[in-house]
């Protein structure tokens, strides 16, 4: 996924969030949106995962060479935040089987592989509303990572996550980002440190 911000700004009211952003997402690039927290950083990413239209300028979105509609884009995205909510009622096998409905997996991922991988043995007939904080979160990253999409937004990954799940997390990344576009929003570095780009929210203000 390619996406190019042309003079991009975004209001809510009479508050401008960013103003101006130029800036072109290379499909296979890793990007890492920093700033302080309430600076606009979750406000860009659901620009970019055409959650949010921008009050000026223009997002264009193109995948292997053909450019995709802005209601469109969702079939393309996989997105992990804080703010997404699980559905808790679900047990952790029924809420893998149900974001399989919406959002395949990667070729070879069945529910199986994801259950080993977050490595909850005594969780898969376990409601997700008993799970802990951290284990939601591992559950979002997992869901979001090995979903056969072109773009990958994570918000805020490590939330609610303790050393072991940072670097469960990272392991995370590197097995399965392959060749997908990668944006990272967050100011804590262990969270982006295997970008390549970075783009400073502030200089949009």
């Amino acid at each position: 996924m390619q996406i190019k911000l042309e003079q991009v700004s975004k209001r809510y009211r009479y508050e401008w969030i960013f103003k101006g952003v130029d800036y072109q997402f290379v499909a296979g690039s890793r990007t890492a949106i920093t700033g302080p927290n309430g600076s606009g950083k979750s406000t860009l990413m659901k620009v970019l995962s055409g959650h949010l239209s921008p009050t000026k300028g223009q997002a264009e979105f193109i995948a292997e060479g053909e450019k995709i509609g802005a209601d469109d884009v969702y079939q393309q995205v996989a997105y992990a935040a804080p703010y997404i909510e699980l559905i808790e009622e679900f047990t952790l096998a029924e809420a893998i089987d149900f974001h399989q409905k919406f959002k395949p997996l990667l070729s070879g991922i069945r529910t199986e592989e994801v259950l080993d991988l977050l490595a909850f043995p005594k969780a898969k007939d376990k409601q997700v509303r008993h799970f802990s904080s951290g284990m939601k979160q591992r559950l979002k990253l997992a869901l979001a990572a090995c979903s056969a999409s072109s773009l990958l937004l994570l918000d805020e990954p490590t939330t609610n996550l303790d050393a072991q799940g940072v670097d469960w997390y990272l392991a995370l990344m590197e097995r399965f980002i392959g060749d997908k576009t990668v944006v990272v929003a967050s100011n804590m570095p262990v969270d982006y440190g295997f970008c390549s780009e970075l783009i400073d929210i502030l200089k949009y203000k």
